[in-house]
């Protein structure tokens, strides 16, 4: 299996073109993903995102919690999925998931009293690689802006609606 690079987050698809009046997509508040619908990549409904998890440390998303079969909450079955194996359809107003729907059936989750320990190596890596995606932390893991490429207080650093950040 090859693993695809992080690219340093969800891809966005879609008629977004940067017009909308507040935040999104391209900058969302977490919580308005909570109940998005997630759908695999031969069209079907796999579940709806439940929890976006933080990296603290590193400040990035690590993953999307998603809420899979179940009715109401009940017998469903949580997927960490990686931040970077989702695509946000603007258009269709969901996340897309590169995978068939029957690979979501099949992976690695886990139920709401029985969380894994997502800092651990062993299992984030394992589930990286069941979504066929490079870890966050890797090698070819960068900040999209270069931001951590400017020091801080410096004449070069970026600027915002002409104000110096």
């Amino acid at each position: 299996m090859t693993l695809q690079k992080q690219t340093g987050g969800a891809d966005i698809v879609g008629a977004s073109g940067g017009t909308h009046a507040g935040p999104g997509p391209e900058v969302m508040a977490a919580d308005t993903l909570d109940g998005n619908k997630v759908i695999s990549a031969d069209g079907h409904d796999v579940g709806k995102i439940k929890d976006i998890m933080l990296d603290v440390r590193s400040g990035r998303i690590a993953y999307a919690v998603l809420s899979s079969g179940g009715l109401l909450g009940i017998g469903d079955k949580l997927l960490a999925i990686p931040w970077s194996a989702l695509t946000l359809d603007v258009d269709r107003e969901c996340f897309v998931l590169d995978m068939p729907a029957e690979s979501v059936e099949n992976a690695p989750g886990f139920d709401k009293d029985h969380w894994p320990s997502m800092a651990d190596a062993t299992w984030a890596t394992s589930i990286h690689q069941y979504y066929g995606r490079e870890p966050y932390w890797g090698s070819g893991a960068r900040d999209a802006f270069g931001v951590g490429d400017v020091p801080a207080g410096s004449s070069d650093a970026p600027e915002a609606g002409g104000v110096k950040l």
